[in-house]
């Protein structure tokens, strides 16, 4: 059975839209902004366009009568995301995060009924950025495989099944939602640059120009990153997960220490053109933090 009725935010709706077999609807503070169909410009060079059958701020709208929701939504949105659509969620409808390093999974279970059936990828479908919002969107790369934690769903199959059709990208059933909620990407790859770029900051420090976030990547914040995955793996020894479910940082860029590491990060293709957050003031720039 396809899942002809589909929820999600932001990029994704344009790239499932596009396969012209699942309805889209999107949910956003800013419907005005939002077309009626999304064009996906793809790393070969082409473009796919999706039409939208709804875009509102209403979950009476959007999410009433869906198959399945799926959040694209950073961490702290999460909750109240859920409780603003919790009374519009139909019997059965699967609830999902793109992402699940927010933790998403905890507050599902806190704040939606115990018979929700949740789901949850460990990292991002694919490396996307916003060219114009609401309308058109840059596909940078696909994964070569994504995980996905299920709970609730007795058939769990039939949904991995309907997801790697619409993501056009092999999807892999983990062993819980613990394996996809648990991760050493962005929460540690963040910091771990962040700290690298502004540790000797002092008050009124201003600086004559913006880094590149990847592409300028140092030995510095390689070396803590591998330091922080060292003891993330410590943790997931002592948790109910399979051996193996995250692989360390350095198998999963195919690196074999802290130098190789940082020339893979600022060899990605994806990761190019990102300026580290910054802050115009007089006589140059600071930390977008400070």
């Amino acid at each position: 059975m396809h899942l002809r009725r589909w929820q999600p935010w932001a990029r994704c709706g344009g790239v499932i839209a596009a396969n012209g077999v699942d309805e889209v609807r999107v949910m956003t503070r800013r419907p005005r902004l939002w077309g009626e169909t999304i064009t996906v410009d793809t790393p070969a060079g082409n473009a796919v366009s999706g039409r939208l059958a709804c875009v509102s701020a209403s979950p009476g709208d959007t999410v009433a009568g869906a198959d399945v929701v799926m959040l694209c939504l950073p961490g702290w949105s999460i909750a109240p995301t859920l409780d603003e659509i919790r009374p519009a969620l139909g019997h059965g409808t699967a609830v999902g995060s793109v992402v699940s390093s927010t933790g998403f999974y905890f507050e599902a279970c806190r704040l939606l009924p115990a018979c929700t059936p949740v789901f949850g990828f460990q990292r991002v479908p694919f490396i996307a950025r916003t060219t114009e919002y609401g309308h058109r969107a840059s596909l940078l790369g696909y994964k070569k495989q994504l995980y996905m934690g299920v709970a609730g769903m007795p058939d769990a199959e039939r949904l991995r099944r309907e997801m790697e059709r619409m993501l056009s990208t092999p999807v892999a059933l983990a062993g819980n939602m613990y394996e996809v909620s648990l991760t050493n990407s962005n929460p540690l790859l963040h910091p771990a640059r962040l700290y690298s770029l502004w540790k000797d900051w002092q008050p009124g420090t201003v600086y004559g120009r913006v880094p590149m976030f990847y592409e300028e990547w140092d030995d510095r914040a390689a070396s803590l990153y591998i330091g922080m995955d060292c003891e993330f793996q410590d943790l997931l020894a002592a948790l109910p997960v399979k051996r193996g479910c995250i692989p360390t940082v350095l198998d999963y860029y195919e690196s074999a220490d802290a130098s190789s590491l940082a020339a893979k990060l600022r060899s990605i293709t994806a990761f190019k053109g990102i300026p580290s957050p910054m802050k115009q003031v007089p006589g140059g720039v600071r930390s977008g933090f400070q």
